[in-house]
């Protein structure tokens, strides 16, 4: 497996494990958690590089990214065939979140805080996750795929 994309995988799953992420929740920090938050910054990774990036190139770095996230998962010692189902369902919770994102400039913040509400089961009492995203969002746009490519991000 070309390891050209480990530093973009690596920066993600740093960001997924940020504990102010969880500190509006009130509830633990655990893998579902992590691995929505991971679908979520990965997600606006995409959609951020969609149009100034080569699709190839992106499309290799979801694969390398979702094939990572299997690996991740197989290191827990889930069998091949719960693997191969729990894959597809973060396959398909990403592009549900993509399409939820796909016009996220012009939601209001109350509509984008529900939707981190319904993918993380829970009842936000602030906007922090919206503007959190907000930002992160903003950060990936002031920088080129080079940037996340060639080390990772402290």
């Amino acid at each position: 497996m070309n390891n050209r994309y480990i530093n973009i995988y690596n920066n993600i799953v740093n960001l997924t494990r940020n504990k102010n992420l969880y500190s509006k929740m009130n509830k633990q920090d655990d893998f579902s958690d992590r691995l929505i938050f991971f679908l979520f910054h990965f997600g606006f990774f995409l959609k951020s590089f969609k149009k100034r990036t080569d699709k190839k190139e992106l499309q290799d770095i979801y694969d390398y990214c979702f094939r990572q996230l299997e690996l991740s998962i197989r290191e827990i010692g889930y069998s091949d065939v719960t693997i191969n189902k729990k894959m597809k369902i973060y396959i398909n919770t990403f592009h549900s979140i993509l399409g939820k994102i796909e016009n996220w400039d012009n939601l209001e913040k109350s509509e984008k805080s529900k939707i981190f509400e319904n993918y993380l089961n829970i009842t936000l009492q602030s906007d922090f996750l919206a503007i959190y995203f907000d930002k992160f969002y903003l950060d990936l746009s002031k920088n080129t795929l080079n940037y996340y490519l060639k080390d990772v991000i402290k």
